[in-house]
């Protein structure tokens, strides 16, 4: 059992009241951890060690910003036998998916420390006659990431990487299904040398939530939110947020579309599709879950993907062999998807592999024969599990491609790349990728959706402009003839 504690003013500590809640993994009814759990005291301390903390941290040369995050990559990368440990205890997760994490995790820490020489404005021309107008970014103000559980690692790094490069202080919010594995991403960063109250911790018992985010939102310091999560949650985070009038960054749900059309390369098509399918068992916000298929290649192409993801297992990663796939992060997801199988089957659909399973360990499952009067067309699965559509043109694939109120990613496969470009300029989404699978993640690029999956940037100069304020300053050098 882990036992995690509150990060304030640089020091780790428990709760106020020292109450604490416990994390159960998914594959024992043992406690993972034991985690401090904040009040509102807390979370008052928090703000203002972050406010204190403002002033000096964005006043901080980028040279001093980099050295920082880059020797907090290099101490998270570091950690990566320690994620492993915290991660299969809280979430199940495979070593590969662990060490996955702290690699793109501290890439996320590299890349934000490259970025903090990036952080440039720009001189404008003036009709003005001897003013100097600039335009210049500076730091917003105390920023606020939530992190999700299902790519815990990574997800963290990135909620706190890039505000924390434009030099906001930054408070991290956990995860109540894993808050021993966020604890180390910010262990990394104490331990790289970050002043007191630049980086912030809390946790809190699930049923606080609400209230601990809203306090946050709320303080005049907090200039930022970010969150990756549920839509549901993101619209009222959003609302939140609006009412305080302040930016969120939000990254939300998806349902992402595969389009495989004739002239596609079917076995580079098969093992994209599988990685994008089932991995992570298809908890990943870009995991594919509805497959388009020309119907001229359906049949082929059906059958070589059914072979490939019948080689695949899910099991408990450290006590079965041959083992890819690990849990769902609870028995409750695996009920939730059961009952669209179930609805999907009963209105036309063929499972072809996997099915129902009553603990929270699904194999990886594919049901062909999928149209919009199932739940599985449009609902967000997030499982090992994925829908079969087929249609008859390139027109009918976008078409079912964007009937569904999330746009995160996509991806098309075709031989035809001219082809597959119009296929994919038409998609809407925040991302999309030709010949490749819908999970693809980089710390330099521009990570985002469209419609219900959210809006802004995480990534590069994308997430410069979300985390700093552009000001225009101007410098009179001559004097200038007023009207009166």
């Amino acid at each position: 059992m882990f036992e995690t504690s509150l990060l304030c003013a640089g020091k780790w500590q428990p709760a106020a009241t020292g109450q604490t809640f416990d994390r159960i993994g998914p594959l024992s009814s043992s406690v993972s951890s034991r985690c401090a759990a904040a009040s509102i005291d807390d979370v008052q301390a928090v703000l203002a060690a972050a406010s204190d903390a403002q002033q000096e941290w964005g006043a901080t040369g980028p040279g001093v910003r980099r050295q920082l995050l880059l020797k907090a990559a290099d101490i998270l990368e570091g950690y990566a036998d320690e994620f492993v440990d915290r991660m299969y205890a809280e979430l199940g997760a495979t070593e590969a998916w662990a060490r996955f994490n702290a690699k793109l995790g501290a890439g996320m820490f590299r890349e934000a420390g490259a970025m903090t020489t990036r952080i440039a404005g720009e001189i404008i021309p003036s009709d003005m006659p001897g003013s100097l107008a600039m335009a210049v970014r500076q730091p917003a103000g105390v920023s606020l990431g939530i992190a999700p559980w299902n790519a815990p690692v990574i997800l963290a790094a990135r909620a706190i990487s890039m505000p924390l490069a434009c030099g906001n202080a930054s408070i991290l919010k956990g995860s109540e299904n894993c808050p021993a594995t966020h604890e180390l991403v910010c262990r990394a960063l104490v331990e790289a040398g970050l002043p007191d109250g630049v980086i912030s911790f809390l946790t809190n018992s699930p049923e606080d939530a609400g209230e601990i985010v809203g306090t946050i939102i709320d303080h005049p310091s907090v200039a930022r939110i970010n969150f990756t999560g549920s839509t549901e949650v993101g619209r009222k985070i959003a609302l939140r947020a609006a009412h305080a009038l302040k930016p969120a960054l939000l990254e939300l749900g998806g349902k992402a579309p595969f389009i495989v059309l004739e002239d596609a390369d079917l076995d580079a098509a098969v093992a994209a599709a599988a990685f994008g399918t089932f991995m992570n068992q298809g908890q990943i916000c870009m995991s594919t879950e509805r497959i388009i298929v020309d119907e001229k290649i359906a049949d082929t192409f059906t059958q070589k993907l059914a072979k490939k993801v019948s080689s695949l297992r899910a099991g408990d990663p450290r006590k079965e062999k041959g083992i890819q796939l690990g849990p769902l992060a609870n028995k409750d997801a695996s009920q939730r998807i059961a009952k669209m199988i179930e609805d999907a089957c009963a209105k036309g659909a063929h499972l072809i592999t996997g099915g129902a399973s009553n603990s929270a360990i699904m194999q990886p499952t594919l049901i062909d024969g999928v149209d919009p009067t199932m739940r599985i067309y449009k609902e967000e699965t997030f499982g090992p599990i994925a829908g079969i559509i087929r249609v008859k043109s390139d027109e009918e694939a976008i078409s079912v491609a964007n009937d569904t109120e999330y746009g995160l990613t996509g991806a098309v496969f075709s031989r035809d790349v001219n082809r597959a470009m119009a296929v994919a300029e038409k998609v809407e989404s925040g991302m999309c990728h030709i010949n490749g699978p819908t999970v693809h993640d980089e710390a330099q690029m521009p990570f985002g959706g469209v419609k219900e999956s959210g809006y802004g940037r995480f990534g590069g100069r994308a997430a410069i402009d979300m985390f700093t304020n552009l000001r225009w300053i101007t410098l009179q050098q001559k004097p200038r003839q007023y009207p009166i």
